[in-house]
């Protein structure tokens, strides 16, 4: 039998080789830094990003007002404007990860709902841990593996290669294993028969393969993944996330809930039910700092169908103007 051709690997174009040695000049300048000054400079180019820049504010702005639709415009301008300073700030923490190792995790996290997980992993049968694009996700993750419990997190492959293996190498690091979508299918049940912890971000769009679920009032196109993998392999699972503190100093506190999962002869419910209630946790969390959310990606851009967005619920909206104290608590 004539042996099977592997795919040849991907050049890196001459794009992707400026961009990668742009990106590792960022981190080495932003790694040199103090902890503070490097925060304080994220947050000054994020500002600048939303003002006079104005990239993606058009986008950040209508998410925040079909999620808050009774906020006020200059609550909607101050909101946006924190989740610019908010994205500049982690995205400086990110290029720091280099100087990072587990015990700084440690460190600089404080962890809630630790001991219920560590009670779910005496089942033996792993947790599935599931976040969204709120607070610093990647921080989320790292709290795990620092506290020596093996993490895999899913991840999308990055376009950039180059790119790709250094976030790769950075995760690696802290103890945290990557895992490409396309492998999740063979190497997740792997992990969590050897009792491990898997980390999914899970509140993109996902178009036409999702369940539509209540986000914030609205249906939003959600992946079946951590339901599926929890329904079918039995794992615990928790809502996670690591919404950074008030403060200047770089500290987040890593909250997981346990979500029960209900299990039924009906598949394709049960995949709604767990979903829905992720997605609802998540929401309350997103209501405790809204800043903190990664408001530019289209969150509601698939539609739904029109009856399901007829029935849409989901937990009350709150007016947005209430959130407005919790808004600025968030910010560090």
């Amino acid at each position: 039998m004539a042996e099977k051709q592997q795919k040849p690997e991907r050049k890196h174009t001459l794009a992707h080789r400026v961009e990668y040695a742009l990106a590792r000049g960022m981190e080495t300048a932003v790694s040199m830094l103090p902890e503070r000054a490097a925060d304080r400079l994220g947050a000054g180019l994020g500002h600048l990003i939303h003002s006079p820049l104005k990239i993606r504010r058009g986008v950040v702005e209508e998410n925040l007002r079909l999620a808050f639709p009774d906020a006020s415009p200059a609550w909607i301008e101050r909101t946006a404007d924190g989740c610019y300073a908010h994205l500049g700030r982690e995205a400086t923490a990110m290029l720091r990860l280099s100087k990072l190792d587990p015990q700084a995790v440690v460190e600089r996290t404080v962890t809630h709902g630790w001991d219920e997980m560590n009670e779910a992993l005496e089942g033996g049968r792993g947790v599935i841990l599931v976040t969204g694009h709120y607070g610093n996700w990647e921080i989320a993750a790292a709290t795990v593996a620092s506290r020596g419990v093996p993490i895999g997190a899913i991840v999308r492959r990055q376009g950039n290669r180059l790119v790709d293996a250094r976030l790769n190498d950075l995760r690696r690091r802290l103890g945290v294993e990557t895992i490409y979508q396309s492998e999740a299918p063979s190497r997740v049940p792997r992990l969590l028969r050897r009792n491990g912890v898997v980390g999914i971000v899970g509140d993109q769009d996902a178009r036409r393969a999702g369940v539509f679920v209540p986000f914030f009032g609205r249906p939003a196109s959600t992946h079946r993944g951590p339901a599926l993998f929890a329904l079918k392999l039995g794992a615990a699972v928790f809502s996670c996330v690591a919404r950074r503190q008030a403060g200047a100093d770089v500290r987040y506190d890593v909250i997981g809930e346990r979500v029960p999962v209900a299990r039924t002869d009906d598949l394709d419910a049960d995949v709604r039910t767990l979903t829905a209630e992720l997605a609802a946790r998540l929401e309350a969390q997103v209501r405790v700092a809204p800043e903190q959310y990664f408001w530019f990606h289209r969150r509601w851009k698939t539609k739904p169908p029109r009856e399901l967005e007829a029935a849409a619920g989901g937990i009350p909206r709150g007016d947005g103007e209430g959130s407005d104290s919790a808004s600025e608590d968030g910010q560090a």
